[in-house]
């Protein structure tokens, strides 16, 4: 019987799981690929990427898809698993992790208003974008791999005297940066962010790269939530003004957070509908959960099948389905395991 595994490992911050892959031949010449994931050392949840048994061709292809998946979002094999074919991505991974910041609720807004530890900017509504500048500038995204950016803000990204990695949000040709975790040769991510920010303005960034505005009083904060609200923006991060760079997310709360006036979700395309529109899912468990169909704007190109698209919703209905789903752009930045289903806002949450 043809059988084929892999276990890989992830260890970052409190982190620290495991996600094991099998090819398995269960008749003749039909194959299932199955998975099993969970902190390590614990009971390991289990599921299946094959409903039904398949040919070997198509078995491998779920294989290859699945490990390539893992291993772009930080998973490692370990000396329990077996070598792997990595792609490009390892040549472009810079070992950059990023912070990823926790939602909180609008109860939670106000506390984060008046509590003085706390301080506020804007939540922009692009794609995350880090830079390294050296003897050349390298724009990373949010996995850690190296991208393309525009031309106008590599260019002033390099005019800066000092060597640096900074953490923004790109809309556009605009760079909004918003911390820093190393300067002159030197990792800051342990120092408190008001002496992070503080080297970030000192870089004197300006033009295609600019230093998020940063409200810091009760008064400023509570001026900067309204006008953000009134304007459309995407939503308001609080961070405390005494913690440091933490990569990864925590499993909950956490010294950065996030507050989005309006509710979106990264989702994966599943069909290609005949009138300019796309049916969606997300993962619930491994699983795929159809939450319906999002119109493609024509001035837009149609995304493909597989792609990872983000979408501006109401709320969403128990069991997934979105409630006027709008298409907001592809996300090159986001993989198909990050469209889970504990993103969504429900119709009662909404109320």
């Amino acid at each position: 019987m043809t059988s084929e595994n892999i276990t890989l490992y992830f260890k970052q911050g409190r982190s620290d799981k495991v996600y094991t892959v099998s090819l398995e031949e269960i008749e003749n010449n039909r194959f299932v690929v199955n998975f099993a994931y969970g902190r390590r050392g614990a009971t390991l949840r289990t599921g299946t990427k094959t409903k039904t048994p398949v040919d070997y061709a198509s078995a491998k292809k779920t294989y290859i898809k699945l490990v390539k998946s893992k291993t772009s979002k930080g998973y490692a094999p370990g000396v329990e698993g077996p070598q792997y074919v990595h792609t490009d991505m390892d040549a472009r991974d810079t070992g950059v992790r990023c912070q990823l910041l926790n939602f909180i609720e609008e109860s939670q807004v106000t506390r984060c208003i008046h509590d003085d530890d706390w301080w506020a900017q804007e939540k922009y509504d692009g794609k995350r974008m880090l830079l390294r500048k050296t003897d050349a500038v390298t724009a990373i995204n949010r996995n850690g791999l190296s991208v393309g950016a525009p031309d106008a803000i590599l260019k002033r990204a390099g005019a800066a005297d000092q060597t640096y990695l900074a953490d923004g949000e790109a809309v556009g040709e605009t760079l909004f940066v918003f911390d820093i975790l190393e300067i002159d040769n030197t990792d800051v991510r342990s120092k408190p962010y008001e002496q992070r920010l503080s080297h970030l303005e000192s870089l004197g960034l300006s033009g295609s790269v600019v230093v998020v505005e940063t409200a810091k009083t009760q008064k400023e904060k509570l001026q900067l939530y309204d006008r953000l609200h009134a304007s459309g923006a995407e939503g308001i991060v609080f961070k405390k003004h005494a913690a440091s760079y933490t990569a990864g997310r925590p499993n909950s709360g956490g010294n950065q957070v996030k507050f989005k006036f309006y509710a979106t979700a990264s989702v994966v395309v599943t069909k290609i509908n005949v009138k300019r529109s796309v049916a969606v899912a997300i993962l619930s468990d491994e699983n795929q959960v159809e939450v319906g169909n999002v119109t493609i704007p024509p001035n837009k190109d149609v995304p493909a099948v597989n792609s990872v698209i983000e979408v501006r919703y109401l709320y969403a209905y128990p069991g997934g389905s979105l409630y006027q789903p709008t298409y907001i752009g592809v996300r090159d930045d986001v993989g198909v395991q990050d469209c889970v289903i504990s993103q969504l806002k429900y119709k009662k949450d909404a109320e």
